[in-house]
């Protein structure tokens, strides 16, 4: 899966596209359309839809480790 953006009327789009296969051609199939996105908000969709993920680095230079859990709940 990957973002897919394009450009209409000087406003950009964007929708989450997968690729199918049809016999020998392959097509795009469309999971889920997002809709209107600023140039600011394409870098951040294309990166959650990335196979390698990138990391996650707090102002602080810690990186974040996967768990939602807070010192509270511990």
């Amino acid at each position: 899966m990957y973002v897919r953006v394009w450009k209409k009327n000087e406003k950009k789009y964007a929708a989450v596209v997968r690729c199918v296969r049809d016999g020998k051609k392959v097509k795009q199939e469309v999971i889920a359309y997002i809709g209107e996105v600023s140039d600011n908000q394409i870098p951040y969709l294309k990166a959650a839809y990335q196979k390698d993920k990138p990391k996650l680095v707090y102002k602080d230079g810690t990186e974040f480790d996967g768990s939602l859990t807070t010192d509270e709940e511990e």
